[in-house]
């Protein structure tokens, strides 16, 4: 029996030794590497630096159509996001008329901060001042490279009208066209009250499509494109907040967090080692199971790390320690009262299932609630807690309890003195 345990010690050791190695320096099969979970884990806009930006609706709309004047505004801004090529961006209606966007690793935050709120009403506007068409008459819009008149090309953005801006354009152009002054012949195309291309029309045009000019970059035409294609907002939108957090800053953030992370698990580690002995050890080596648990979780389930995450991930490395101590201290008694240290293990572990539920279960709530209700980072420290608390619950209690009757068999359980007693 002693040697069967043994193996099976043996067995586990391996496995969370090759799973933690994995987790630090990840691994490569033939052609494959998989990243070590550093590298594999989505950070946060507050490690990984980017924008947050929170914009107020400036409305008298109240209730439904309230909720949809903000539903179209998220999806055009998420459709303007799109065009910055931000990975995974983070975009919520808050409060009702609030908006808050989180676009992490950005390298030009001022660039998307100037392309989120932007109105984009676009107009074809003749010398009269009468609208021809307007952005909502685009069914697409891109950018090309065009013949500059001073050589070469430039950057610019083409415009492609749907059935009813067809017909609009060719009569607007056919009418101006005909006209013999060239002042009058002149279709100007503003974009929120700015004329950003004024050009002379010779011809009718009839195939529904047009460029615009202006001596953009390719960024810049980029950005009208997205502009355009996404349309106009539905509603005025006030700036409330805005941040911008450096990647370096963010990076920094991070190494200390790990580091401070790390330190702590240490100082457990020697504590519970000197006060519980192999007890004290199994408690350990369940701590590190449980953070190969968050941690695949969270590379599992895409969470991205948050400095508030952090702080829910060692905080539920408290309350795993804390049912330890409870399970131990329940055992303590238990074999002082002269039962017999594997009787004790499964005893103490019974005594102290219930306080160990209690206090799990209750904290579960308070994630739940931070989670459903909470924004950004709040919402990211409920995220790590639900995680954690799940591992920690798997650890402290079968875990440990499972290793802990494993090492009974292994030391014979005849020296109480190797449980804390």
């Amino acid at each position: 029996m002693r040697s069967r345990s043994i193996a099976i010690m043996a067995v586990i050791l391996a496995i969370v030794i090759g799973l933690a190695f994995f987790a630090i320096n990840g691994i490569t099969f033939g052609d494959v590497t998989y990243k070590n979970a550093k590298e594999s884990i989505d950070l946060g806009l507050d490690l990984a630096g980017g924008v947050y930006v929170v914009l107020e609706a400036n409305t008298d709309a109240t209730g439904d159509e309230l909720r949809r004047m903000m539903e179209e505004t998220k999806a055009i801004i998420g459709h303007r996001v799109d065009g910055l090529g931000v990975s995974e961006p983070n975009i919520a209606i808050e409060n009702e008329d609030r908006i808050r966007i989180e676009l992490a690793g950005l390298e030009d935050p001022q660039e998307a901060i100037d392309l989120i709120g932007k109105t984009a009403l676009l107009e074809f506007k003749t010398p009269q001042g009468e609208t021809v068409i307007t952005g909502k008459h685009v069914k697409n819009s891109g950018v090309i490279m065009n013949p500059s008149q001073f050589g070469g090309e430039e950057p610019v953005v083409s415009l492609e009208f749907n059935e009813e801006g067809t017909e609009h354009f060719r009569t607007a152009t056919a009418a101006l066209a005909a006209e013999e002054n060239d002042m009058d012949k002149i279709l100007y195309i503003i974009l929120d009250g700015v004329v950003i291309s004024s050009p002379i029309v010779d011809e009718t045009i009839n195939d529904g499509r047009a460029i615009i000019t202006g001596g953009f970059t390719i960024e810049s035409a980029g950005n009208l494109a997205t502009l355009i294609n996404a349309g106009a907002l539905p509603v005025e939108m006030i700036e409330l907040q805005t941040s911008v957090i450096g990647p370096t800053l963010g990076l920094e953030a991070y190494e200390r967090s790990i580091m401070a992370a790390g330190v702590a698990l240490t100082l457990i580690f020697a504590f519970m080692i000197i006060v519980y002995r192999v007890p004290g050890i199994v408690a350990s080596f369940a701590l590190i199971v449980y953070v190969l648990l968050v941690v695949g979780s969270m590379m599992g389930v895409g969470v991205k790390l948050t400095l508030p995450g952090i702080a829910g991930l060692v905080l539920s490395i408290g309350m795993a320690v804390d049912a330890n101590v409870l399970i131990y201290e329940r055992i303590r008694e238990e074999i002082q009262v002269g039962k017999s240290v594997r009787v004790s293990i499964d005893a103490g572990f019974k005594r102290a299932l219930t306080s160990i539920l209690d206090a799990n279960i209750t904290t579960l709530i308070a994630g739940l609630v931070l989670y459903n209700f909470g924004t950004g980072p709040i919402k990211g420290f409920g995220v790590t807690l639900i995680i954690g608390i799940g591992a920690s619950m798997i650890t402290a209690v079968f875990f440990t309890k499972y290793v802990l009757r494993l090492m009974a068999h292994i030391t014979g359980g005849k020296n109480t003195k190797l449980y804390g007693a």
